[in-house]
């Protein structure tokens, strides 16, 4: 006879990149990886990743913002404006800078 067979339940960690951005390099790597997207929420996601790995507490401060206010403006619902997404970048050592974009072709 068959038996039914028994299941066995898996629990799963949720994924954090944060865990996984131990170096400046890295960091850096995927900062500019989510830029290159085009996609502004994109930015907003991988500089909140960076500030986790990086230590939130720390960022907030030397961004002079609250760690809480931090993780609202760079959740995936947080919409920050520009002036934080600036401070964010220079508190973590980082810079914008404008370059001229390639010519997209004609479809």
């Amino acid at each position: 006879m068959n038996r039914p067979r028994r299941t066995r339940s898996v629990r799963a960690a949720p994924f954090d990149a944060a865990q996984y951005l131990a170096d400046e390099e890295t960091q850096l790597a995927y900062l500019n990886a989510a830029l290159t997207e085009g996609d502004a929420q994109a930015m907003v996601t991988a500089l909140g990743t960076v500030a986790r790995a990086r230590g939130m507490s720390r960022v907030a401060k030397r961004c002079g913002l609250g760690r809480e206010s931090l993780y609202k403006a760079l959740s995936d619902s947080g919409n920050p404006a520009f002036t934080t997404i600036a401070g964010v970048a220079s508190a973590l050592g980082y810079t914008f800078e404008m370059r001229t974009a390639p010519a997209k072709r004609a479809g």
